[in-house]
């Protein structure tokens, strides 16, 4: 008899892909990004990046351990989750912050990992996406490191190295004076005042496009997250809407967390849809709440916020997205009750 023969029930799937191997994509779909970061902000982006990353490693080993868990960090998940909320982190001056720029990754991952994923059942149980919960939580615990305002007047810190300045985002810029203060190419290649991993567009659309490639994420929730903020942009603009006559759609696309959030954070796979219509949904309603913060709000970004509010819908999206059983009838079923 033939030991290699199994029988067991449908569906018969087969698939080389594993938590590891995905996470592993992920990371390497970041990378372009993450050294861009450093180029652009030097050794300071280098330390937040493995402070956070080591942070949420030992974060989750920690937390195993006390609560008699297999250790998990084998899986990347951990590793994920402190790049991802490195990639959120302002570039701190080593100079002027230097107990912060340890502290703060320290405080962001571990509330990642331990609050937003491992109480609520560990890895594919959180409802939300961990480095954004991570970074929301230092937004509200540390709001003048966050926000750029530590930095003085003028924002973030846009260079590294003995000619370093500091820019306000060019979203706060557009805010504030109606001008973005950068060109699109600066946008695009990551010369301007942001976060460590948000300001090079390119990198972060080579790094989306890869994971698309490898099949990692559907192109659905960032092509519909990015197109969405385009259109309502321009349909405000056009209007005649006074809080959006100084912005340029298209800088809209590169300017700011846009590109990071809808290729690596609102395609999480715990916290996003999992239905093809679902997944269309969930990029709407990131677009739609994104383009109502920058725009109306007082706050300039709106990714985070509107990742973080779809994410609590996705349980609800999925229940009225979800295939009907095949042979189900509505007659049927209210016959049965």
């Amino acid at each position: 008899m033939n030991s290699n023969l199994m029988v067991s029930s449908s569906p018969h799937i087969r698939s080389n892909e594993t938590v590891s191997s995905v996470m592993r994509d992920v990371i390497i779909g970041l990378v372009p990004a993450a050294v861009m970061g450093i180029i652009f902000f030097g050794v300071t982006a280098a330390i937040e990046i493995a402070m956070c990353i080591i942070a949420a490693i030992a974060a989750e080993t920690v937390y195993n351990a006390i609560a008699k868990k297999p250790n998990t960090i084998k899986d990347l998940s951990a590793v994920v989750t402190g790049l991802l909320l490195a990639m959120n982190l302002p570039a701190l001056s080593f100079e002027a912050h230097p107990i912060a720029i340890f502290v703060m990754p320290v405080v962001g991952a571990f509330f990642a990992i331990i609050i937003a994923k491992q109480l609520f059942g560990g890895l594919g149980q959180n409802f939300i996406n961990p480095a954004l919960a991570g970074r929301a939580f230092l937004l509200a615990s540390y709001p003048t490191l966050m926000s750029g305002s530590a930095f003085g007047p003028t924002g973030f810190l846009a260079k590294a190295g003995v000619d370093a300045a500091t820019y306000a985002t060019p979203l706060a810029s557009i805010k504030q004076t109606g001008d973005a203060g950068a060109t699109l190419i600066q946008g695009l290649i990551g010369n301007t005042g942001g976060t460590i991993g948000e300001t090079c567009a390119i990198a972060l659309i080579i790094g989306g496009i890869y994971l698309i490639i490898r099949k990692v994420i559907s192109w659905r929730i960032p092509v519909v997250y990015i197109a969405t903020v385009f259109i309502f942009t321009t349909i405000l603009k056009f209007a005649g809407v006074p809080a959006a006559a100084d912005r340029l759609p298209v800088q809209e696309l590169f300017y700011g967390g846009l590109m990071l959030g809808a290729f690596f954070m609102a395609t999480d796979y715990a916290s996003s849809p999992v239905t093809p219509k679902g997944q269309l949904i969930m990029g709407f309603g990131c677009g739609f709440i994104t383009t109502l913060i920058r725009v109306f709000g007082g706050y300039p970004e709106g990714v985070s916020y509107s990742i973080l509010l779809m994410n609590l819908c996705v349980p609800l999206i999925d229940r009225y997205t979800a295939p009907r059983t095949f042979g189900y009838s509505r007659a049927k079923a209210k016959e049965v009750k």
